[in-house]
């Protein structure tokens, strides 16, 4: 956790979240802040609460003025959306009294909750898995699909930095990341914060459905990287994005294959084996890898596998198994 998450917190707070986690830093997983209820951590699945330590609500108009940098009107989308993306990668998310206009949200007012995702780097932990997604010399369109915190974007990053880098036999190729929300690679002022890949070029803050074109046409990745797809205009871009030739790996918000197989939403890209991996992640950090026929791609013994991602990961004993 770098210290612009301290930051964003009055001073009395400070020494308090950093002396709870100086042994267990990795361990951070969020930092909840409730209006005139206790601090909350959350470490490792397990929460602990500052039953001494409430949050008022200058303590959270403060919070507000550091992630908006003491301007609304710069925020106004932010707001609007529930969420912003510090520098980093972590993401701050918020719920309070909203305000509509013609049925939709227009932005959220009195603040009464924030949602400090903390965003972490592992580096090898798609070491054990990249070989179930390789396609001759290149990859598989491939989709990745859990629940929220189950690993999602910290695997995806780690994808782009062995695909854009090079691993055992398979040279770096050209890797575009389209970070909207820049939690892939936690770019400032454009320069990727964490590790990519050698060959990776990184669009910052830029919506999917337009950045994967806009990286075709500047860029000519071989492998495009997107997080979180599933507006319709996602759906659109990812159809043209394969059909032009360049290689795909995505994220998806589901708790299961059978949901998205079901999804509506999904259905063009589905029904036409647009992907020819999945792989499923819960929140335990099991992993499977199923082909476009829904069949084990990847596997330790049973369909699914245990992946450990804070430690290493003995992957020589899967390798001729895919």
């Amino acid at each position: 956790m770098g210290k612009n998450i301290v930051s964003l917190f009055p001073e009395k707070f400070r020494q308090v979240i950093t002396d709870s986690i100086k042994n267990d830093r990795d361990k951070l997983e969020e930092i909840r802040v409730r209006i005139n209820r206790p601090l909350e951590l959350v470490l490792n699945g397990e929460f602990i609460t500052f039953d001494d330590l409430h949050v008022n609500e200058v303590d959270g108009q403060f919070i507000l003025n550091q992630l908006s940098g003491f301007s609304r009107y710069k925020f106004e989308e932010e707001l609007k959306q529930g969420y912003i993306t510090v520098t980093g990668g972590h993401r701050v998310g918020f719920v309070g009294r909203t305000v509509l206009e013609k049925g939709s949200i227009k932005q959220i007012q009195s603040i009464s909750s924030f949602n400090i995702r903390i965003a972490s780097e592992k580096i090898d932990v798609a070491q054990p898995m990249i070989r179930s997604i390789v396609n001759r010399d290149s990859y598989h369109n491939t989709l990745i699909i859990g629940p929220p915190q189950s690993g999602k974007t910290t695997l995806l990053r780690d994808l782009c930095r062995l695909i854009g880098t090079g691993w055992g036999t398979m040279t770096a190729k050209k890797v575009g990341v389209v970070d909207e929300r820049s939690e892939i690679a936690g770019s400032k002022n454009g320069i990727p914060h964490y590790q990519v890949g050698k060959r990776t070029d990184v669009l910052d803050g830029c919506p999917k459905s337009e950045g994967m074109m806009l990286m075709i046409r500047s860029m000519s990745p071989d492998v495009i990287v997107v997080d979180e797809i599933g507006s319709h205009q996602d759906i659109e871009a990812i159809q043209e994005t394969i059909r032009s030739g360049v290689r795909l790996i995505c994220t998806l918000h589901s708790d299961s294959y059978q949901s998205v197989l079901r999804s509506k939403q999904l259905a063009p890209l589905i029904e036409n084996n647009y992907f020819n991996r999945f792989v499923i992640l819960d929140r335990n950090k099991k992993i499977t890898i199923l082909n476009h026929q829904g069949r084990p791609a990847w596997q330790n013994g049973g369909v699914t596998s245990e992946l450990d991602w804070g430690n290493s990961f003995n992957y020589r004993q899967l390798s001729n198994r895919i």
